[in-house]
Order: C-alpha cells, then sequence, then structure tokens
C-alpha cells in the first residue's frame, strides 16, 4: 500500500502538477526542454527495470497482424480531419506550407526527432509499465494515458490542442496496446502531428498559443 501511495504522488506530480504549474507560469514554459529530461528519466528507469522488455523501445514488434487496420483507421481520422479544417476554417488550410515552407520542412523533419519518439516513450512505454500496479493493463490503462496526454497540453491555453491530443493520445494508446510497438505509436504520432502542421492547426500546438 506505501509503494502504491509513493507511486500514486509521482503520478501526480509529474503528469498533473507539473503540466498546472507551466499553465500557471510558476516554471517556464519551454515544452521541449521539460519533456526531454522526463523522456531520459523514462529511458533510464525502464532500461534498469528487470520487468519491462528493453528491446521494445527500439522495435517494430506485432506489426504486421495490426498495420493495415491502423493505417486505415488513421486514413479516415485524418481525411476527416482535413475536410473539417477545408469547410470551416478554409484560411487556415496549409497556411504554414504557404508563409513559411521552411519552416514547415525543418517542423516535417524535427518535430518526429524532438517531439514525437520522447512524447510516445513516456506517455505510452513508461507510462503502461510503470503505472500498471495503479491502473491495470487494460482500458483504466489506455483511458488515463490519453487523458494525461491530453491533458499535459493545457500548457497551450487552447481548448483545440487538448481536446484533439486526448483523442490522438487514445488511438496511440490502442496502438501500443496491440502492437507492443514504441515505434509503430510513433509513426502514428508522427503522422497525425505533421498532418496536423500541413494542414494549418500547427499553431494550436506551440508554447505561445492562447485560449
Amino acid at each position: 500500500m506505501h509503494q502504491l501511495a509513493l507511486l500514486a504522488l509521482e503520478f501526480f506530480t509529474v503528469f498533473i502538477a507539473i503540466p498546472l504549474l507551466i499553465y500557471y507560469r510558476r516554471i517556464p514554459n519551454h515544452p521541449i526542454p521539460f519533456l526531454l529530461v522526463g523522456a531520459t528519466a523514462a529511458f533510464f528507469l525502464l532500461k534498469h527495470d528487470p520487468t519491462f522488455d528493453s528491446p521494445r523501445l527500439f522495435a517494430w514488434g506485432n506489426t504486421r497482424a495490426v498495420l493495415i487496420p491502423i493505417l486505415l483507421r488513421d486514413f479516415v481520422c485524418l481525411l476527416l480531419l482535413g475536410l473539417t479544417v477545408r469547410f470551416l476554417a478554409p484560411d487556415l488550410l496549409f497556411s504554414l506550407v504557404k508563409k513559411a515552407p521552411a519552416l514547415w520542412a525543418l517542423v516535417m523533419l524535427l518535430y518526429p526527432l524532438l517531439s514525437v519518439y520522447p512524447q510516445e516513450l513516456l506517455y505510452r512505454a513508461f507510462f503502461f509499465q510503470r503505472y500498471a500496479p495503479l491502473l491495470g493493463s487494460g482500458w483504466g490503462m489506455l483511458l488515463a494515458s490519453a487523458l494525461a496526454f491530453g491533458f499535459v497540453h493545457i500548457i497551450f491555453r487552447n481548448t483545440l490542442a487538448v481536446f484533439l491530443c486526448a483523442l490522438g493520445g487514445l488511438l496511440f494508446a490502442l496502438t501500443y496496446y496491440r502492437s507492443g510497438s514504441l515505434l509503430l505509436a510513433c509513426l502514428e504520432h508522427a503522422l497525425f502531428g505533421n498532418f496536423l502542421f500541413t494542414i494549418g492547426l500547427g499553431q494550436f500546438f506551440y508554447h505561445r498559443a492562447r485560449l
């Protein structure tokens, strides 16, 4: 019971308290450095956890059995997202590509490396392994991972980022759960993230965004 209480306190500190401190500007709003520090700590904790299969961090796992259904699901989601922007906010569509193509290309390259892998390492591999004693391994874990992932995006100070990231977090959690592959979850996350920046929604996902 004592260990579970400490684990719950750790969960609250990392996934609730720190995002709130950033949101209320009690600590600087610099998400990438915080993310990299958190992901590095998670990496070393997983590497030294004898119950965790470390090769999972860099392996594709059981991708063959789930890849086609996941790609079809993602195609439908991305199509609906793109059509929503096209009809509800046409001025945003491809705005970054048109106004700053070099920046867009840089985002396409760096976002998966500096943001996607650290996020998936922290919110999927580490989250699923570390907090299984608290949350189990079924829908409680999947929903907690998705909600925590959505919640941290309060630092961008707009509801769209929180809503889309909670939905995306559930998709990525399901992918990790079904495939056991962190890389497949990263691939899916990068696909969605780069698509959001391409269709003009990237402005809602950086630290100067506002409500």
